[in-house]
């Protein structure tokens, strides 16, 4: 296989280590360049397995340093990128959406211009060059709710859950859905994805955008609501839930979400959209009392016995109502599709918290405990 030195941007976060380390193992003749600024959501322990391999190696900058990164470009090789370092959490963002405009729109065009430069400037140009953009479901708005009970959806697969299947609406997000950003961070994630798509309009650099649903799975910073409630169940805390829980998500194992990213990267069409779900749409309530029954199971108390944290606060700003995502296009032209039922990857990441307790004690402490008083105390 071709020799090649890809940037992972993000690949201390969440999806990102899952990615850097799906192609560490799988691609040894590849260098994988690890580049995240280390925010809050950052964490150099969740690929501790791989920090000695000779095929990775970790670069600390900003995606904002545009110098900075052309000079990596160059000193490199850099023949792919694949980009998902952005801030990423809605709450956030309506607090401070600078900051969601800077890294997540600005950033995004620093990358391109320094990999349009940089590429531009050899012999071969864009051949067999790839930029890769990461970004997500919620671009296209919210999707009607028209069957609050659920029906039977129009597509199944491996991952599908076994007990709760259903759709709570006849549409659903496909390739052409027109963008309908509600958020700040929706917002700048539409921007940074219509400025990939004009680099390729524009300049011919070989692009490729994927929108994908809720993830879930190991290493997820507990400001999002699976590890958050699973740390919180655990030492019965409260847990919030917006308005009376009735928004609708479709949940994505990450590492499925990784399998996608790595066929997409090397076999997805240069200039096209691609779609990730889950196939698995839930309604937030009946995903947490999952959660509880499951941690308690697990924990060896009664199962459902700490149903009584349940705590509904005031609803977010603009809580889009329903989130569904058609894979379709990519379950048909590249094959792919996620891998286990949802119950059995739930499980396994519920476990997988639960027997990581001084990861998770060391990730929220200190600045994360003051951000999620000033998000909930009150509500």
């Amino acid at each position: 296989m071709t020799k090649r030195n890809i940037v992972i941007t993000g690949g201390a976060g969440f999806i990102g280590s899952h990615v850097v380390r799906l192609f560490v193992n799988k691609y040894p003749e590849y260098n994988i360049i690890n580049l995240d600024k280390l925010t809050y959501a950052g964490n150099l322990a969740n690929l501790k397995d791989i920090e000695g391999r000779l095929n990775y190696k970790f670069v600390k900058m900003d995606i904002c340093d545009f110098e900075t990164f052309y000079k990596l470009m160059q000193e490199e090789h850099v023949d792919g990128i694949i980009h998902l370092a952005a801030e990423s959490h809605v709450d956030r963002s309506i607090k401070d959406p600078f900051t969601f405009a800077r890294t997540n729109v600005m950033g995004t065009l620093s990358l391109l211009q320094a990999a349009k430069l940089y590429w531009e400037s050899l012999p071969e140009k864009y051949e067999g060059k790839r930029f890769y953009h990461i970004s997500t479901d919620e671009v296209y708005g919210a999707l009607t709710m028209n069957h609050p009970e659920g029906i039977n959806p129009p597509f199944t697969t491996t991952a599908s859950s076994a007990k709760h299947h259903l759709a709570y609406g006849d549409d659903f997000f496909d390739e052409a859905t027109k963008y309908n950003p509600h958020s700040p961070y929706s917002a700048s994630k539409a921007s940074s994805d219509h400025f990939v798509r004009a680099y390729h309009d524009t300049y011919g650099m070989p692009t490729i955008v994927t929108n994908c649903s809720n993830n879930y799975g190991p290493y997820q910073f507990p400001e999002k609501l699976i590890p958050l409630f699973i740390n919180n169940i655990r030492h019965r805390k409260s847990l919030p839930v917006y308005g009376k829980g009735e928004n609708v998500r479709d949940w994505l194992f990450v590492e499925d979400h990784a399998r996608a990213i790595d066929l997409i990267f090397h076999e997805g069409k240069i200039a096209d959209t691609y779609n990730i779900g889950g196939f698995n749409e839930w309604k937030n309530i009946d995903l947490i009392k999952v959660i509880i029954k499951t941690v308690d199971r697990l924990l060896g108390r009664k199962e459902g016995e700490d149903l009584n944290l349940i705590t509904y606060v005031t609803d977010r700003l603009g809580h889009d109502a329903r989130y569904a995502i058609d894979s379709s296009k990519l379950q048909k032209e590249l094959g792919w599709e996620p891998s286990l039922q949802f119950e059995e990857n739930i499980e396994r990441t519920v476990r997988w918290y639960l027997e990581h307790q001084e990861w998770m004690n060391n990730i929220t402490s200190g600045e994360y405990e003051k951000y999620y008083e000033e998000m909930y105390k009150g509500r």
